[in-house]
């Protein structure tokens, strides 16, 4: 089967190299001509663990190729999927101006009939719009149908998330598409993979209430955190605790500085919109966020209560993604807490294995002093903080970064130190939710 992707950033890329391995002849297009000739090179434009070698793959036994011209692939294929960017529209609402250009250009091109998979994640109704857009601008006799199939990929294991999903979403009122779209995710079918077969705005939904409860359970075990903090208990064994009941579990129930990422804000201020929009309000989601954006600052305030007035100091940031195993620097806790720490006069350097490139984009080489590697982003720092828990990080030579400091101060925002431990080593120590009495035992 011929299969089309329109869009190779994040979903795209992941989607169009998974279904190459799955067996199907795919074209991913891109109207950016330079991110395409950087694919066709084997350049992969974000980092993205095993993504380089699905690619390389594929593209070497033929079954995967790029392209910026949209007609001719959709003209040889059966399939199209859409997964371009649907950025937030600053309002706490999706832009769809992407998904709304391919809706179009989709129905001046097909000359036949045509399924359209939309991969990105769009507000509930989007799908039915995009028939709409469709069927409107293509002549009566020619049957397009449109298949709502969420993404769940987590950035930093999205290659595995395709290949083995917990669960794969599709919404439709065509037998007919989802007969197609389930043939060609066939190959899950022998390792088991639930099918979930909804109509179209239960498809949808499905994406922002996932969404929305995890990033509820990590607001909500950073709320447990801070009080935690105030009477002196381990937040790490209240969650342990919490997490060994089966109803609950343990994902995501890690404190932190906050949830970022492309997904999670940009996902539950949607839905909170959506609420608001059909007069239903989402009194938690709400609150979900709200607490996400006061525990970022909250990490501020614990870094000036270590290091003292902050102005003028010099503060070494390790990790600028908002997670491990990413270049992607969306809504990262780093950027909220940079921006307030220079506000404040302080002096960053800062180090990253992956994001450094990406965090430029928003704060250049005169705001801060990007460094090589960690050593010598702490060398001379009045604190050194811990932001993103990368591997690299929680083997440190700490004794080499306490004599490389100004003072010793560290801040440890993912709880990756034992607390008597750096107490041992002389380190004025600080982290999320545990009293410094704390055993590192979970």
């Amino acid at each position: 089967m011929h299969i089309t992707v329109i869009g190779t950033g994040y979903v795209g890329l992941v989607a169009g190299a998974g279904l190459a391995d799955f067996g199907m002849h795919v074209i991913c297009i891109d109207k950016d001509e330079s991110k395409i000739e950087a694919l066709e090179q084997g350049e992969i434009p974000f980092y993205e663990p095993g993504l380089k070698e699905l690619v390389e793959r594929n593209v070497k036994n033929g079954r995967l190729t790029f392209g910026t011209e949209l007609a001719p692939a959709v003209k040889q294929s059966l399939v199209i999927f859409i997964a371009v960017g649907t950025p937030s529209d600053g309002q706490g609402g999706v832009d769809l101006t992407f998904v709304k250009a391919v809706a179009e250009e989709l129905a001046e091109t097909v000359d036949e009939y045509k399924v359209v998979v939309t991969k990105s994640t769009v507000p509930v109704g989007t799908n039915r719009w995009i028939q709409e857009i469709i069927n409107k601008n293509t002549p009566a006799e020619i049957n397009v149908d449109v298949v709502s199939n969420p993404e769940f990929l987590r950035e930093g294991a999205a290659v595995e998330d395709f290949m083995r999903p917990n669960r794969v979403v599709l919404g439709s009122e065509s037998q007919q598409a989802l007969a197609i779209v389930k043939d060609i995710y066939r190959p899950l079918y022998l390792i088991e993979t639930p099918f979930v077969v909804t109509g179209l705005e239960t498809a949808e939904m499905i994406k922002y209430a996932s969404n929305a409860f995890l990033a509820t359970k990590i607001s909500f075990i950073n709320e447990i955190a801070n009080l935690c903090e105030a009477v002196g208990a381990d937040v790490h064994q209240v969650a342990k605790a919490m997490g060994l009941d089966r109803r609950i579990g343990p994902k995501f129930l890690h404190p932190g500085p906050g949830f970022g990422g492309s997904c999670f804000p940009k996902d539950t201020e949607a839905l909170a919109r959506l609420g608001r929009d059909y007069d239903s309000p989402m009194q938690i989601v709400e609150t979900v966020i709200s607490v996400n954006e006061a525990q970022k600052m909250r990490m501020v305030d614990k870094i000036e209560s270590l290091a003292g007035d902050l102005k003028s100091k010099r503060i070494a940031i390790l990790g600028l993604s908002f997670k491990p195993n990413t270049s992607d620097v969306r809504e990262s806790p780093a950027i909220t807490i940079v921006g307030e720490l220079l506000a404040r006069g302080a002096h960053v350097a800062a180090y990253d294995p992956a994001a450094e490139d990406e965090f430029k984009r928003i704060f250049s080489t005169e705001q801060i002093d990007y460094r090589p590697n960690a050593y010598e982003a702490a060398e001379g720092s009045d604190a050194v903080v811990v932001v993103t828990e990368w591997n690299e990080f929680r083997n440190l030579d700490l004794g080499r970064i306490k004599q490389s400091v100004k003072q010793p101060v560290l801040i440890d925002l993912r709880n990756i130190y034992d607390p008597r431990r750096m107490k041992e080593l002389g380190f004025d120590y600080t982290s999320v939710g545990r009293p410094l009495s704390a055993l590192k035992q979970c």
